[in-house]
């Protein structure tokens, strides 16, 4: 019984947890072996390589399946997925079969299993496989070997992401399969080398200013006119692209563009300050780097397409004949640099580098932008531009050794400086003045609000209230400020409470955030309205267009009410719909959530493809006839509002005894039928127009207030001489006098 003691028990436990590890590693190969499997059951080994007609048996790890010409190796088929990353819009990867040759050339590829958004709702996929058939023949052994650089193929318009994400996989995925050695001919790729090593000298830490970064190359810059981007497109024979310039003047600036690698001590310091420097160090993982860019001219480098949850389409890290593009959880907006001898850049990011991209900030590396044209609704000519970085070789001491992969290291951490401002701080100071009018101009509605009885007793002037304010919120907060809210926002609020919750990644838009901050405490005093009402621009402009037709004679359609009332449930359907596809994907989500033409008529201003506008200008249309027929039936914005709303705490709208029973003035005339015609007002529905306010206080047209003027008028009449039958009083006599007498008449 002694020898299951305390030892024994722990090389029992020791055994046991080498037994688990290895049926887990067994298991992770089995399964990847699995999937290839599966997933080649529907590929023909004649569709990766011509001729062939078996695949051999599953080798490796990631697994590698040979493919035969009868008894002849034609080459090896593979998943790109299981080589390097390959996640697209949608989340998920992109599985693409592979067929290369042991030389290191490609033969065919088919696409196996996606799920981009982008090519689901109606792009052919097949065009999109079309533009990867030119990496069909590259020799991806000189790639790997750093004889040439990666080859690039075509954009789909509409598709580029989808399209750079498949190609990039492609690639990466053979030259990490070359280089593993894996392929006949390709030992002498993965063979180990005695060279330089280069390590961060963190000493090295002292901040400068930006002149002295930019003169000894810590930062450097890519500077293009709309005249040499042009000259471009030309050397490129893209025609189309050099009829579509920016501006008329040649000599415009196109693009100032700025890199430098933050995750640099003294270069972190310089252009982040020193408290920013210090939490971007905090967050980084050991090993990982953050590259700072910055941008101005008529070319924005982000794009103005560019949504929360989506890619950077525009630029792209290479290094090593591979590359990276950054997702939006890798981008920080930076309002500003920190030295006072900085230029103002209308676009400044931080990126921080994906953790699985071996990514070594000390040996040269390129940021390629790619420069989009727009030739029609859904085509564009690109064409990409390189800016290449070397890091200067006073940040890093250099040693020999045997490199197997680029070596690293993260500097220490220090205590924050207390007297830096925050990021979203700084980006508050940069946006003073339309912050300033936001506000003021929620503190207007909140008077509105709060003084509601006074100012609906005088209905002309509260029309030119309601109307001015209006048009301010669909002129300025919409179309300048674009501060459109969008149920977006509500799913990825959601999306970040039960993930990485951080203020400051709201805080960063301080338009979208005041207006949610007064969305909310509007919920608890009057429901849903204060926003549908009055703040929502394309609300705004909807009721506009309305008075519109009303004025113009449009016939106005008034649903019955039992259609009316079944209707009201599609807009909860939708919005509970994106709620609960949100959990499964993000990127599917506000694919759906176009469903809300607000990007298209607000932030884009129709600047957009055909068929998004057609959708907009049908539901504008149809509120001609059905006032704010959107916002009735089909916004999941309103839905997601309705909710909460529920919970107000007071009840501000006043209703009559006789509201309903038998008077329905007001159900028959509120703009969105959102009165019963029992007298109640579904707060669920009201957008807050207080017409039914104006009636309850106007005694010639509310029947209750004019049965209160009759009675009030019959009362005057009564209080009059003549109604009681008494003879009027007599008016005094006047007696004329003459020196104190008085005349007596003749």
């Amino acid at each position: 019984m002694r020898y299951f003691g305390k030892t024994p028990r722990t090389l029992l436990a020791g055994l046991i947890l080498l037994v688990t590890v290895c049926v887990s590693l067994s298991a992770r190969q089995a399964l990847a072996a699995a999937q290839l499997s599966t997933l080649i059951q529907n590929v023909q080994p004649g569709e990766l390589f011509a001729g062939a007609d078996h695949f051999g048996k599953l080798t490796g790890e990631p697994p590698v399946a040979p493919v035969y010409r009868g008894k002849d190796l034609a080459g090896y088929a593979y998943l790109n997925s299981d080589f390097t990353t390959s996640i697209g819009y949608s989340g998920k990867p992109i599985h693409i079969a592979v067929g290369i040759d042991a030389s290191g050339v490609i033969h065919g590829f088919k696409l196996l299993e996606h799920h981009e958004p982008i090519v689901l709702i109606g792009i052919p996929q097949a065009k999109v496989v079309a533009v990867l058939n030119s990496l069909i023949g590259k020799d991806l052994a000189r790639v790997a070997a750093g004889e040439e650089r990666p080859p690039q193929v075509d954009i789909v318009s509409g598709a580029t992401v989808t399209v750079l994400v498949m190609s990039d996989s492609v690639v990466r995925s053979a030259v990490t399969l070359i280089r593993s050695g894996r392929l006949g001919k390709s030992d002498a790729l993965a063979a180990e080398a005695v060279r330089e090593v280069r390590k961060l000298d963190l000493s090295k830490d002292k901040a400068s200013d930006w002149q002295t970064l930019l003169g000894d190359g810590s930062i450097r810059s890519l500077r293009l006119t709309v005249g040499e981007v042009s000259k471009a497109f030309a050397d490129a024979k893209h025609q189309d692209g050099v009829a579509r310039p920016e501006t008329d003047n040649p000599g415009d600036r196109f693009i100032d563009l700025f890199v430098a690698p933050v995750s640099v001590p003294t270069i972190g310091k310089t252009l982040l300050g020193e408290a920013a420097y210090q939490r971007l160090v905090a967050a980084l993982k050991p090993g990982q780097a953050a590259v700072l860019i910055g941008g101005d001219g008529a070319y924005s480098f982000k794009g103005s397409a560019y949504v929360r949850g989506g890619i950077f389409d525009r630029i792209e890290l290479l290094q090593n004949e591979q590359g990276v593009r950054f997702r939006d959880r890798n981008h920080t907006r930076i309002a500003a640099f920190a030295p006072s001898d900085a230029p103002h850049l209308k676009d400044i990011g931080l990126f921080v580098v994906p953790a699985d991209f071996m990514f070594d900030v000390t040996a040269p590396w390129e940021i390629q932008l790619l420069v989009q044209r727009t030739l029609g609704a859904r085509e564009k000519a690109v064409i990409p531009f390189n800016l290449g970085y070397a890091l200067p070789s006073a940040y890093y001491t250099t040693t020999k050794a045997v490199v197997v992969e680029p070596l690293t290291e993260k500097p220490s951490a220090a205590e924050l400086v207390a007297d830096e401002q925050p990021l979203w701080v700084r980006i508050w100071n940069m946006d003073r003045v339309t912050i300033g009018i936001t506000i003021a101009a929620l503190l207007v509605l909140t008077g509105i609000f709060f003084f509601q009885d006074w100012l609906v007793k005088r209905p002309r002037l509260f029309a030119w209230v309601r109307n001015g304010y209006l048009l301010f919120t669909l002129v300025w907060l919409g179309w300048y400020a674009g501060a459109q809210l969008s149920v977006v926002n509500v799913l990825t609020f959601t999306s970040a409470l039960v993930t990485n919750f951080s203020w400051e990644f709201f805080l960063a838009a301080p338009l979208i955030f005041i207006l949610w901050a007064a969305v909310a405490a509007g919920l608890l005093f009057w429901g849903r309205g204060p926003f549908c009402g009055w703040l929502c621009p394309f609300g705004a402009l909807q009721e506009l267009l309305s008075a519109v037709a009303k004025r113009l004679k449009v016939p106005q359609v008034r649903l019955p009410w039992g259609l009316h009332e079944r209707l009201w449930p599609i807009k909860y359907i939708i919005f509970l719909g994106l709620f609960g596809m949100s959990f499964y994907s993000m990127s599917y989500a506000e694919m759906l959530s176009e469903v809300e033409p607000f990007k298209t008529v607000i932030i884009l201003k129709f600047v957009r493809d055909w068929p998004f506008v057609i959708f907009a200008v049908a539901l504008l249309g149809a509120g001609l006839f059905i006032e704010r027929f959107y916002c009735r039936y089909l916004c999941p914005l309103g839905a997601a509002l309705a909710i909460p709303g529920r919970i107000r705490m007071f009840e501000w709208l006043k209703r009559y005894p006789d509201c309903g029973s038998p008077c329905q003035r007001c159900s028959k005339e509120c703009p969105v039928q959102a009165i019963h015609p029992e007298g109640q007002i579904n707060v669920n529905e009201c957008i807050y127009c207080m017409h039914c306010q104006e009636l309850y206080h106007d005694d010639h047209r509310c029947p209750h207030m004019i049965q209160k003027r009759l009675k009030r008028e019959k009362f005057m009449a009564l209080s009059t001489p003549e109604s009681r039958g008494e003879q009027p009083p007599k008016p005094p006599r006047t007696v004329v006098t003459h020196n104190g007498q008085p005349i007596t008449p003749s």
